[in-house]
C-alpha cells in the first residue's frame, strides 16, 4: 500500500469513489455502507474542492502498486486537535487492512501537526464501526453533533445524530 495525498485536480474521480463506497448498490458490497440510512451523495465535487482547500487539512490516499485508488481520508489539524473525516474504503476491497492504512496515517498527520487528540463523529445507529474504532483505541465521548441538514450530504431516511469519538494520539 502507498500513501499519498489528494491535490485538486483529483476532485472529480475521488468524488465519484467516496460516493461508490458510501451510498448506493455499489456501496452495498462492503460492511460500512450507509445506503440504507441516507439517500443521495455523500459529497458533491463542490464539497470535495472545499475540503481539500481548508487550512491545514489533506485528503490521504491509499494506492495499490499500480496506482489505483483503494481508499481515502480527510484529516484536519486544528491546534491540538486533528479531526478525521470521511474514511472511504472501494467496497469490494474492504478487510483487507486499507482503513487501518489510512487510519495510522491520519492519527501521523495529527502528530506531525503538533496534535494530542484525534476526534472523529460517527453515526449514532453505526454500532459495527464505532466498535472498529473502539478496537482501535477510540473512546465515545458522550457529545453528539447533529447530522447535517444540507441534502448535499444525503437525505437521512431516519433521524440520524452523531457520536463524537475521540483518542489521545
Amino acid at each position: 500500500m502507498i500513501l499519498a495525498t489528494a491535490i485538486p485536480a483529483d476532485a472529480p474521480h475521488l468524488t465519484r469513489f467516496v460516493n461508490a463506497a458510501y451510498r448506493g448498490e455499489t456501496a452495498r458490497q462492503g460492511w460500512t455502507t450507509e445506503a440504507d440510512l441516507l439517500d443521495g451523495q455523500r459529497i458533491d465535487e463542490e464539497g470535495m474542492r472545499d475540503m481539500l482547500a481548508l487550512p491545514n487539512a489533506a485528503i490521504l490516499l491509499c494506492q495499490d502498486e499500480a496506482g489505483e485508488l483503494l481508499g481515502s481520508f480527510h484529516v484536519q489539524a486544528k491546534g491540538k486537535l486533528v479531526y478525521l473525516s470521511m474514511l472511504a474504503v472501494a467496497p469490494a476491497g474492504q478487510d483487507q487492512g486499507v482503513g487501518k492504512f489510512l487510519l495510522r496515517a491520519a492519527e501521523n498527520y495529527g502528530r506531525q501537526h503538533g496534535c494530542t487528540t484525534s476526534k472523529m463523529t460517527v453515526i449514532s445507529v453505526r454500532t459495527e464501526l464505532i466498535a472498529y474504532y473502539e478496537r482501535r483505541g477510540y473512546h465515545l465521548t458522550g457529545a453528539t453533533e447533529p447530522f447535517p441538514t444540507d441534502p448535499r450530504y444525503g437525505i437521512p431516511k431516519q433521524p440520524l445524530v452523531l457520536l463524537v469519538l475521540e483518542k489521545e494520539l
